[in-house]
């Protein structure tokens, strides 16, 4: 072999090597099993990053469909995560949409609101208008189509007002 192959040889392997301690310092695991499971999830990570720099980003459309089921059948926690696990990179409106209107719904009640599920969910609401402005959901069991009309239901649900002891407000229904 020629000196000049095994030299680049040799500069390959202590640079392979050398990624493997950076990344042994930045993942930290605690046993010999959790290497594998952070090695993974940094490497699909780095896919997704990828896929977003090179215009090819994409959910994953069979998580998002097991989170559409856990939305319909009201597990919105399951439901919740489900959404962020098919959208990691949080660049999908229809996605961001579901994953607050499951604050909505989970935080709402008959006789008062929960306070930090609607601030939750008004707290990713925020990133909607960022992806897109005018989003309008396609979905016809959806009651509220658009974001200023959640952000509007949050807003609301989240002052005291008279209307709140109102005993009719107990036959509302939900949106």
């Amino acid at each position: 072999m020629k000196t000049k192959y095994i030299q680049t040889i040799g500069v390959a392997i202590t640079a392979i090597y050398g990624l493997f301690i950076v990344f042994l310092y930045a993942a930290e695991p605690r046993s010999l099993e959790e290497v594998t499971t952070k090695a993974k999830s940094a490497v699909e990570s780095t896919v997704t990053k990828g896929q977003v720099l090179a215009g090819t980003y994409e959910i994953d459309q069979a998580k998002f469909g097991e989170g559409l089921a856990a939305f319909r059948a009201d597990n919105f926690v399951l439901a919740r995560d489900r959404f962020e696990r098919a959208d990691p990179e949080k660049r999908d409106a229809n996605t961001q949409f579901y994953i607050a209107y499951s604050y909505y719904r989970q935080g709402w009640g008959r006789v008062s609101n929960d306070d930090s599920l609607f601030k939750a969910g008004l707290d990713s609401l925020q990133r909607l208008p960022a992806i897109a402005p005018d989003f309008v959901s396609k979905d016809p069991d959806l009651k509220i189509k658009t974001a200023a009309e959640l952000r509007n239901e949050f807003e609301e649900g989240l002052k005291v007002t008279v209307d709140d002891f109102n005993p009719l407000r107990l036959v509302r229904e939900r949106k």
